[in-house]
C-alpha cells in the first residue's frame, strides 16, 4: 500500500512538473488562458506556468506559411468560362488575434482568396485575364490583406498559377493565332516581292540610263571625229586650191588621184561585192602618179633648200 501510494505521487509530481515548466519553440508563439480566458502570450523560450490554474490555449505558427487555392470555374466579363487555381503566402503576426478573432484560419483566408479571385476575374474579359496576370495579382493582394488584417494576418504574396480556358476556346485561339501568324509571312512575302520588283526596276532604269549615256557619248565622239575629219578634208582642199592658184597643176592630179584610189578601196571592201570589174583609163591613173612623184620631189627640193639657208 505504502508502495503505491509514492508511485501515485511520483506521478502527480512529474505532471505538476510538465505543467509547470514550458518551452516554446523557435518560430512558434502560444498563448496562455486561466481558466479558459486568453491573458498572454509566450514566445519562444524557457516559461513557467501555475498548474490547474494557467494552461496553453493555441500553438501558433509564426512562420511564413503556403496555402494551396484549388481550382474553381470562373466566368469572365465575356461569359467565357475559365478554370483558375493559385498560392497564398501569409504570415501570422498576432497569435492572439489569429487565434481568437477567427475559428479556422487556413479555411477562412482559403474561402476569401476564391470569392475574390471570381470577383476579380469576373470583372475582367478574357483577354485581359490571359495577358494582366500581374493586374489581377496585385488586385487579389490589395483586397485579401486588408480583409485578413483584423485577424493578425499579413498577406504577402498571392499568385494566380494557372488560368486555362475551355477546350473548345483553346482550339479557336489556336486557329486565330495560326492565322494571324499566316497574315504575317504573306505580308512579309510581298513585300519582299515588292521590293524585289523596285529593285529589278532600278537596276533596270540605271542601266537604261547608262546605256543611253554610253550612246550620248559615242555620238559626241563620232561626231567629233567627223568634224576633225572634215576639217582636215577642208584644210588639204584649200592647200590643193592654193597650189592650183599657184600654177602647180601636179596638186590637183595628187588630189584626184587620192580620192580615185580611196574610192577603189572602199568598193573592195564592200561586203556585196564578189567581182569588181571596171574599164581603168590606166594613161590617167599613170599621169596621177607622175603628178604624185612631181609633188613630192618639189616638197623635197623645198625642204633642201630649207636645210641650206638654215645653216648658211
Amino acid at each position: 500500500m505504502g508502495q503505491l501510494f509514492a508511485l501515485v505521487v511520483v506521478v502527480v509530481a512529474i505532471i505538476v512538473i510538465a505543467k509547470l515548466v514550458r518551452i516554446v519553440p523557435q518560430g512558434y508563439e502560444w498563448t496562455v488562458e486561466r481558466f479558459g480566458k486568453y491573458t498572454r502570450t509566450l514566445t519562444p523560450g524557457l516559461h513557467f506556468l501555475i498548474p490547474f490554474i494557467y494552461s496553453i490555449g493555441r500553438k501558433m505558427n509564426m512562420m511564413e506559411q503556403v496555402l494551396d487555392v484549388p481550382s474553381q470555374d470562373v466566368i469572365t466579363k465575356d461569359n467565357a468560362v475559365v478554370r483558375v487555381d493559385g498560392v497564398v503566402f501569409y504570415q501570422v503576426l498576432d497569435a492572439a488575434k489569429a487565434a481568437y478573432e477567427v475559428a479556422n484560419l487556413e479555411q477562412a483566408a482559403l474561402a476569401l482568396v476564391m470569392t475574390n479571385i471570381r470577383t476579380v476575374l469576373g470583372s475582367m474579359d478574357l483577354d485581359e485575364s490571359l495577358s494582366q496576370r500581374d493586374a489581377i495579382n496585385a488586385k487579389l493582394l490589395r483586397v485579401v490583406d486588408e480583409a485578413t488584417h483584423p485577424w493578425g494576418v499579413k498577406v504577402n504574396r498571392i499568385e494566380i498559377k494557372d488560368i486555362a480556358p475551355p477546350r473548345d476556346l483553346i482550339d479557336s485561339m489556336a486557329r486565330q493565332m495560326k492565322a494571324e501568324r499566316e497574315k504575317r509571312a504573306n505580308i512579309l512575302e510581298a513585300e519582299g516581292f515588292r521590293q524585289a520588283a523596285i529593285l529589278k526596276a532600278e537596276g533596270e532604269k540605271q542601266s537604261v540610263i547608262l546605256a543611253a549615256e554610253g550612246e550620248k557619248e559615242a555620238a559626241f565622239r563620232a561626231a567629233e571625229a567627223r568634224e576633225r575629219s572634215a576639217e582636215a578634208e577642208a584644210k588639204a582642199t584649200s592647200m590643193v586650191s592654193d597650189a592650183i592658184a599657184n600654177g602647180n597643176v601636179n596638186a590637183l592630179n595628187y588630189f584626184v588621184a587620192n580620192k580615185y584610189v580611196e574610192a577603189l578601196k572602199e568598193m573592195a571592201h564592200s561586203p556585196n561585192q564578189k567581182m569588181l570589174m571596171l574599164p581603168l583609163e590606166a594613161t590617167g591613173i599613170l599621169g596621177s602618179l607622175a603628178g604624185i612623184a612631181e609633188l613630192a620631189k618639189e616638197s623635197l627640193g623645198q625642204q633642201q633648200e630649207k636645210a641650206a639657208a638654215r645653216r648658211t
